[in-house]
């Protein structure tokens, strides 16, 4: 199926460009990124449009920088940048390693951070890695304010973000923390590149080698979309990071934790195992990444 014809096709260079065009539209105008998830959409006919403002050249939107204290990576960031700039990231590797598997190549070199943030899909890779990082979003309101929403506040549901119509999602920040501190991702699918499963996504800021400062816990594969595990969360804070069984114990408090549904290829019970396998792989690898900072 083709899609509902478009009027209009706009390629600005500046966000203020981006803007003035979507209010030339009347509203009925949308920004496209990557356009991996949207043109599907569109293609379809569940979505359609007057005008289509590609973001693609507004360079203000793009890359990932690590200074005054704060990692930012814009909203037209592409993936591949993102698993190429582990040294700008800092402790928030797990951004990376969800970039770096996410979907195929295709996928990888076109899609983009801000794009799969707005569309949220369920079982999508990169919001649940920003979930666990804390990410700020960072939005242009349709009226020009600007906004900087908490990640655990911009997520709120599949498909459903914080934003409405006519705002541009500008990017994420994160600060880095005064702790050696760090994060780790990972996701299982049924075969390689496939949406997941059931993935894990864990950070951690240490107070000292064997204790925790400050943790993040997040699983998606959930029927609800990506979820954080408060009470695993505590007891990873309370844990002697040296202790195999205190590990393992946040791991299984973390699948305890999460409500999962069964679905054509995978029952309940298994999804619940996986979920605390990979949290106990994750809170290793991102344990071993922040350790690797302390001199």
């Amino acid at each position: 199926m083709y899609p509902a014809s478009i009027e209009q096709y706009h390629r600005p260079a500046t966000v203020d460009e981006a803007r003035a065009a979507y209010a030339a539209a009347g509203g009925e105008a949308m920004y496209i990124a990557g356009g991996m998830s949207l043109m599907q959409a569109m293609k379809s006919r569940v979505l359609s449009c007057r005008a289509l403002i590609d973001l693609s050249q507004v360079s203000e939107l793009r890359g990932v920088e690590n200074s005054g204290g704060r990692v930012r990576i814009g909203a037209m960031t592409r993936y591949r940048a993102v698993a190429e700039s582990r040294a700008a990231l800092g402790p928030y590797q797990a951004l990376a390693d969800a970039a770096d598997r996410v979907g195929d190549r295709q996928v990888r070199n076109r899609g983009t951070v801000g794009g799969s943030l707005s569309w949220n899909f369920v079982v999508a890779c990169t919001p649940v890695a920003a979930l666990a990082c804390g990410a700020s979003v960072s939005i242009l309101r349709a009226d020009g304010r600007r906004e900087s929403l908490a990640i655990d506040d911009f997520l709120q549901g599949p498909m459903t973000t914080a934003l409405s119509e006519g705002d541009l999602l500008l990017g994420i920040e994160m600060p880095v923390p005064a702790n050696p501190a760090s994060s780790a991702y990972r996701k299982w699918g049924v075969v390689v590149d496939a949406l997941p499963t059931i993935g894990v996504a864990v950070f951690v800021e240490l107070a000292s080698a064997s204790s925790c400062r400050n943790a993040r816990i997040a699983v998606v594969g959930l029927p609800g979309g990506p979820a954080r595990t408060p009470r695993a969360e505590a007891r990873l804070k309370a844990a002697d990071l040296g202790d195999p069984s205190s590990l393992a114990a946040c791991a299984k408090a973390a699948a305890e934790e999460c409500d999962t549904a069964a679905d054509p290829w995978i029952g309940a019970s298994y999804k619940s195992h996986l979920i605390e396998r990979l949290c106990l792989e994750m809170i290793g690898t991102a344990v071993r990444r922040a350790r690797s900072q302390m001199s």
